[in-house]
């Protein structure tokens, strides 16, 4: 791990970026020195878009005494495009707008490679921030992609809690992987997220095998999550991180 930049923002909260081989992330450390477990947050790629919202939930995070860090996903932002994935999304925009059903073989096309590459660059991220001083485990994942977060919840054991946003199309062999997650989980849904197809999420929390799982649906489309759910996961991460 690299550190490229490093800034203390308005409310004492250290942020520092950085770079892991070719793939750039975001850590958010507390001022104080004691040491913090770390909360991975999850994104649809894109960190310079995603930045703002990205910062503002690590921020609050961070205000709980949790560290916060994120990394690019594979082909977004700056990393090299996927000419297979981006086919792959277009041909899911298409089938959205059209109103009509979206074919297993597309969502796979598009999900299951970033799965794979995305999840094995999670983990090694994990490794080089668990190596810092001042943050420790355990360790909890929030926000999407939701396939990514319960590929790192079967085969991640660092990992001892999740927050899931359903906002993402999920593939068939996903939703079997779920049966396999145990750790403690709390899972974001918009009601009417218009890139979304609900009973696919409700689906997937049915055959999550968590003992404590929890959803919390909210009316709203897509970036619509009320800003009380940010309070919420913090309790959920502090039932389950602080010990």
């Amino acid at each position: 791990m690299r550190f490229t930049g490093e800034q203390r923002l308005d409310d004492g909260v250290l942020e520092r970026t950085f770079t892991l081989g070719d793939v750039p992330g975001v850590l958010w450390t507390p001022a104080s020195p004691a040491p913090a477990p770390l909360i991975l947050l999850g994104h649809p790629g894109g960190l310079p878009r995603m930045y703002p919202r990205l910062a503002a939930r690590a921020r609050h995070s961070v205000a709980e005494g949790f560290a916060a860090a994120t990394i690019e996903l594979p082909g977004s932002g700056d990393r090299p495009r996927q000419p297979a994935a981006e086919s792959a999304r277009a041909d899911l925009r298409r089938a959205v707008q059209a109103g009509g059903p979206v074919d297993d073989d597309v969502v796979e096309r598009l999900v299951i490679p970033l799965v794979e590459q995305s999840v094995p660059e999670w983990r090694a991220a994990l490794d080089a921030l668990l190596a810092l001083p001042g943050i420790r485990g355990p360790v909890g994942f929030a926000g999407g992609i939701i396939s990514v977060g319960v590929r790192l919840a079967v085969v991640e054991p660092r990992l001892a809690a999740a927050l899931l946003f359903a906002g993402s199309y999920v593939p068939r062999s996903i939703v079997e992987e779920a049966r396999r997650v145990t750790i403690p989980l709390l899972v974001l849904l918009q009601w009417d997220d218009e890139g979304n197809d609900r009973q696919m999420a409700l689906d997937l929390f049915d055959a999550l095998g968590a003992e404590e799982k929890t959803l919390h649906a909210n009316t709203g489309g897509h970036t619509g999550v009320p800003a009380f759910e940010g309070d919420d996961g913090n309790r959920f991460f502090a039932r389950h991180l602080t010990i």
